[in-house]
């Protein structure tokens, strides 16, 4: 039997407004904002390193510029491994992801469902939120707060041959 998620992880709203919107959230969750890169903006309001974020509607990239909403909702793995496994799974029943990207703090690949909505299946790439909160507060997530796509095919066949987990997240 496959592993499901550990845990709801996140959920980022797309806005013509990020500013404005993370600051009424930021008031009504009682949150911190943990990153601000202007186009999004990352925020918690307990252990993790963002529960919440907003994007600007405008992004060059987003698939749905012209609407506000849900972007998408995370979904949290234990463990990498976890993660591929889903991966292996849902690719025999043809289910891909729309993308894969390394954020930094997690490891992600985003899927649409039959009504084009986007769920995020992640895992951490940090062992402590404070690890990712130094790192989100850092020079290289300050310079690319999207991350690196990747091909889950290639980290599969990386892990599948006894690569270390630090040398697939790489």
């Amino acid at each position: 039997m496959m592993a499901p998620p550990v845990k709801l992880a996140h959920f980022v709203l797309r806005t013509s407004d990020v500013k404005g919107l993370s600051a009424w959230y930021c008031n009504v969750l009682e949150a911190k904002v943990v990153h601000d890169a202007e186009m999004i903006i990352f925020a918690t309001y307990d252990e993790e390193h963002h529960r919440i974020a907003f994007i600007d509607r405008g992004t060059i990239g987003n698939v749905d510029n012209n609407r506000n909403g849900v972007d998408h909702i995370a979904f949290t793995y234990a463990n990498l491994a976890e993660l591929l496994e889903c991966y292996e799974r849902l690719k025999i029943d043809e289910i891909l992801p729309v993308r894969s990207i390394n954020h930094g703090p997690t490891t992600s690949m985003y899927y649409e469902d039959p009504d084009g909505n986007r769920i995020e299946l992640q895992v951490d790439n940090f062992a402590t939120p404070e690890e990712a909160y130094a790192f989100m507060s850092g020079p290289v997530f300050a310079a690319n707060p999207i991350g690196v796509e990747f091909d889950p095919d290639v980290v599969l066949g990386q892990y599948r041959s006894g690569e270390s987990i630090d040398s697939v997240l790489d």
